[in-house]
């Protein structure tokens, strides 16, 4: 019976954690709707073509989000989880991704001069075809785990591993 007991144990305990990663529908909405939601759980949102400036996102969860085509100029990803996110063709300029997860990030084609990386995880991310001229926090060690092509534009002295 004790061995049993443990099973039912831990797949309530798997349930309960599930549950808690999952996304939440009213966050996802909010933000939709233009609105900050600092530390908000948005996993997996669908936020392709929003247009929402300058909201405070910092701490939120947005693994695995579609950003594609989403203008997000002056919003504030700091310390966000943004691993596995689309953001082909976003404008993301003077964008907060300080201290961010941007673990195999897809930001192919996006705008993203101005934007702050200071302390960023860049593993994997793909900035082919990205502007990033005058983003400011890159380092050459961060980009070596990154990757771009030709026509990605870095600041000055500052290069890409092609992907």
């Amino acid at each position: 019976m004790k061995p049993f007991l443990t099973v039912v144990a831990l797949a309530a305990l798997t349930c309960a954690s599930t549950s808690a990663m999952a996304q939440n529908a009213d966050q996802i909405a909010r933000v939709r709707s233009g609105s900050s939601c600092a530390g908000c759980n948005l996993f997996q949102a669908s936020l392709s073509g929003l247009e929402a400036r300058g909201l405070n996102l910092t701490g939120a969860r947005l693994r695995q989000a579609d950003l594609s085509l989403a203008v997000m100029n002056r919003t504030r990803f700091s310390n966000a989880d943004l691993r596995d996110v689309e953001a082909y063709g976003g404008v993301f300029s003077s964008a907060n991704f300080s201290g961010a997860n941007l673990t195999n990030a897809s930001f192919v084609g996006a705008y993203l001069d101005g934007a702050a990386f200071s302390g960023a995880t860049l593993n994997g991310a793909n900035f082919s075809g990205a502007s990033l001229e005058r983003a400011t926090g890159l380092s050459q060690s961060r980009l070596n785990a990154a990757c771009g092509d030709e026509a990605t534009k870095l600041p000055a002295g500052l290069t890409l591993p092609r992907c």
